[in-house]
């Protein structure tokens, strides 16, 4: 049973798009989506340095096109057929919903780019930020943030909890961690999935309305508690909501184990939810699709797993 996973914000790093730029279907699917978001991606891509990718409304639709046009590699030649699901951390559900049919790719563009420009609006309206915690105590750590007004934004399992509010409260949650804790500030530029984004849950509504989604043709399990959602219209409804409601990959690995999983394939930008899947799916083969050349690889762990 092959998952494939699509990350979210963060994921990206400089000069991620260089490898794949030597094939030119991904370059000129790279070009069609640049123009369609009026955004000049294979330059953010290639040759941007982090702080100009750390832009919401950049890195969201750099994100999103990078793991569409993964997508199409990895799921030609009948291959889409032969995988037991998929899901999305964050705006990587965009990506999801996409590869699962829900929406098409030129919605899934457009979504992303209305979702990163209010996003970033929001973030503007007050100081705010994210800081992972890694290890600790869960129920400890979440008093700690309700006494400093922080918010959980990403459950990650492995260890790992994401929090977000305001600087200062940060700040001090850096300064006094938990027992057992380490604080990392991420680069993101606001307090995602928490009240702070409230403003663009209003405009995404607006923005999903225009959409007549289909219901999805593989299994795509939802970021909000890790269900399996049956329904297109009732997705794109969680992703509007998931954009001020905390994200429970947690969760979503747990359904995985559940289900039976027997490897996954994250697209790129690849990295971060293969290496919180070795944390809490033990065992799991897994491959992070980083350039063209992790491909054979990806394709070797579809043939394995359907020959079983």
């Amino acid at each position: 049973m092959i998952v494939v996973v699509c990350p979210g914000q963060g994921s990206q790093t400089p000069g991620f798009l260089d490898p794949w730029l030597h094939n030119p279907t991904f370059a000129a699917g790279l070009d069609e989506i640049s123009a369609a978001c009026g955004l000049d991606l294979l330059r953010y891509g290639t040759v941007s340095d982090a702080d100009t990718i750390r832009d919401t409304r950049i890195a969201q639709p750099l994100i999103v096109a990078a793991g569409l046009l993964t997508l199409n590699a990895l799921l030609a030649d009948g291959r889409r057929d032969r995988i037991a699901g998929i899901a999305g951390h964050s705006v990587g559900e965009i990506t999801a919903a996409a590869g699962a049919g829900i929406l098409s790719a030129a919605d899934a563009v457009h979504f992303v780019s209305e979702r990163g420009n209010a996003m970033a609006e929001a973030s503007a309206l007050e100081p705010s930020g994210m800081s992972a915690v890694l290890g600790g105590d869960e129920a400890d750590l979440l008093a700690r943030l309700d006494k400093l007004g922080l918010a959980p934004a990403n459950f990650n399992g492995g260890g790992q909890l994401v929090v977000a509010g305001s600087l200062e409260a940060l700040s001090a949650l850096a300064e006094n961690p938990p027992p057992r804790t380490r604080v990392i500030p991420l680069q993101v530029a606001g307090a995602f999935h928490t009240r702070y984004m409230q403003p663009a849950v209003q405009h995404m509504k607006q923005v999903a309305a225009q959409f007549t989604p289909a219901d999805p043709s593989v299994p795509i399990w939802s970021n909000r508690d890790g269900s399996l959602v049956s329904h297109g219209a009732r997705f794109v409804e969680l992703l509007v909501d998931q954009v001020s409601s905390p994200v429970r990959w947690d969760m979503c690995m747990r359904s995985f184990a559940e289900a039976g999983v027997t490897g996954i394939i994250e697209v790129a930008p690849a990295g971060a939810l293969v290496g919180l899947a070795k944390r809490a799916l033990k065992g799991v083969p897994s491959v992070a699709i980083k350039t063209p050349d992790d491909l054979p690889a990806a394709f070797d762990l579809i043939d394995q797993q359907t020959l079983v």
